[in-house]
């Protein structure tokens, strides 16, 4: 591709960080002892942290603005379970703490992130 056909990047591309942040919490789910607790909280964790990356596709698709908020919402909604459940493995030292501590702060730079963009979007759906 020229430089007149390539897309501009996005400064904020919030893609690519929702997928690798998906494949942590696969990383951190495979890792996981085989007993019934530990079985149940990958089976959520994996649904809750590999969402947020699905959700936010279908938000870039959005019917409209208040649709965009809506699923915006749900992606902030994944992310917040996401990291009750990263606590409660983290509290019983199911993993090695490195992981945890970057699939921890990942999770909350991507709280804090799409908190604003839902903000900011309510705001401007309200001028």
């Amino acid at each position: 591709m020229n430089e007149q056909t390539t897309p501009p990047e996005r400064k904020y591309d919030l893609e690519p960080r929702l997928i690798e942040f998906a494949s942590l919490v696969i990383d951190v789910v495979e890792r996981l002892p085989k007993n019934i607790a530990a079985k149940h909280l990958g089976g959520q964790l994996v649904r809750s942290g590999t969402s947020p990356a699905l959700n936010y596709g279908e938000a870039q698709g959005a019917e409209s603005k208040s649709d965009f908020i809506h699923k915006m919402g749900i992606v902030l909604k994944e992310l917040w379970e996401t990291r009750v459940n990263l606590k409660i493995i983290q509290n019983r030292s199911y993993i090695e703490a490195s992981l945890m501590e970057k699939i921890t702060d990942e999770n909350s730079q991507l709280v804090a992130i799409i908190s604003k963009s839902v903000k900011t979007a309510k705001d401007n759906l309200n001028r």
